[in-house]
């Protein structure tokens, strides 16, 4: 057998390979990483938080340059998720109460919207966002516990304390975005 011969009974050279094109798997993976690489960006700067409270008609959420600082005072800190289940260290009920290393707390200088006993629809909707507000706020930085003067509990055995930080309440924070009012010694009906 000569050569040609040989030639001609192996066919055809092979094809060179060819370079294999991203799997739609890959394409949809590295867009959803990029999407929650946006998200966090966008969670870490405030804008997320502002974004939402823009498209559900609320005030302006305070912008960050705009917060308050920690000061070197502010020695209180712990990460607060949402209350749930009977076992409460660190966490938020609503706009105006806390459970803060094991101890209810009332902030003693704003009233929020009810989320738990809401008198209309529009209150459990404040109510709801002042509540994701303060858990952004106290999730901030450390803070200090300041006590009223003159009265250590309510009514309710709640601890009665102003939380701050740099000097500054966050309650006065949620007064100013519309999502509490100052305390004057009874609460607003928040459905007129």
């Amino acid at each position: 057998m000569d050569w040609e011969d040989h030639w001609e009974q192996l066919g055809p050279p092979a094809p060179p390979p060819r370079a294999r094109k991203p799997g739609v798997w890959t394409i949809a993976l590295v867009v959803l990483g990029l999407m929650g690489l946006l998200l966090a960006a966008l969670h870490w700067r405030g804008w997320l938080a502002a974004g939402r409270q823009a498209l559900a008609g609320g005030a302006p959420v305070t912008a960050a340059a705009d917060l308050p600082r920690p000061a070197p005072a502010d020695r209180d800190a712990a990460h607060f998720s949402l209350c749930a289940g009977p076992h409460r260290v660190n966490c938020v009920i609503d706009g105006d109460t806390i459970w803060y290393a094991g101890e209810k707390i009332r902030l003693a200088d704003i009233n929020a919207p009810e989320v738990s006993d809401p008198d209309c629809d529009a209150e459990q909707l404040l109510g709801e966002k002042a509540t994701d507000r303060l858990l952004a706020l106290l999730n901030m930085g450390a803070f200090s516990l300041v006590p009223l003067p003159g009265r250590d509990t309510d009514v309710y055995g709640r601890k009665l304390r102003t939380i701050s930080r740099g000097g500054q309440s966050l309650g006065m924070v949620l007064v100013k975005e519309g999502l509490a009012e100052k305390w004057v010694g009874f609460r607003r009906d928040w459905c007129d």
